[in-house]
């Protein structure tokens, strides 16, 4: 049978996993939502939300230097133990969200760091879009929302799609590496340098 998106968001936001995870659970259950259920907890996935509110004082500060010292970049992940920190997969996650800042350009880590004036700039610019159009105000606020999701993924790290694979955000490979280590991960800051940009006009 055919899953809808319908079927993937809400499974999605029931347990916390990635879209691709959702999908083939829900296929794998025939659309069944506790099935589907089931089939991620067996996997661990489901509890990487569970485990948001953790503790996380380890983890790693990393650095990335691209395109022969033009672009470089210093992140900070964390988790809960050392023995994670120094895995192989818990540095391979990082050092990709590294690249991926390089080639991305994401200037937050996620939505509540976005300042409410730029957003509510943003607002205004879609709102103008429609003036005259004739539709109904909440549904203009619902256009909106949607044209504020597109405006995340283009600035928040979290809701970036990863620059390797589209079909997984940044967001999504924390989840499946916390899935993995059963520990809470979490994208604490970077900073992202391009030579010459700093300097006066």
């Amino acid at each position: 049978m055919a899953i809808t998106a319908e079927q993937v968001k809400t499974l999605r936001e029931k347990t916390g996993a990635g879209m691709m995870e959702c999908k083939a659970a829900l296929t794998e259950s025939n659309g069944n939502m506790d099935e589907a259920v089931t089939v991620l907890r067996k996997r661990g996935l489901a509890q990487a939300a569970k485990r948001a509110g953790r503790n996380t004082s380890q983890g790693l500060v990393s650095s990335y230097i691209h395109m022969g010292g033009k672009i470089g970049v210093l992140l900070e992940v964390n988790c809960e133990s050392d023995f994670v920190a120094r895995t192989e997969g818990f540095q391979t996650l990082v050092k990709e969200i590294a690249m991926h800042i390089a080639a991305a350009e994401p200037k937050y880590v996620r939505r509540e760091d976005v300042p409410a004036d730029l957003l509510e700039k943003e607002k205004a610019i879609y709102r103008a879009q429609f003036e005259g159009s004739g539709k109904p105000p909440q549904v203009i606020e619902k256009i909106i929302e949607g044209k504020l999701g597109s405006f995340y993924s283009q600035i928040v790290l979290l809701d970036q799609p990863s620059v390797r694979d589209q079909a997984v955000t940044i967001a999504q490979m924390v989840s499946q590496a916390v899935a993995k280590t059963g520990e809470n991960i979490v994208v604490s800051r970077f900073s992202r340098f391009k030579l010459g940009e700093g300097a006066a006009e």
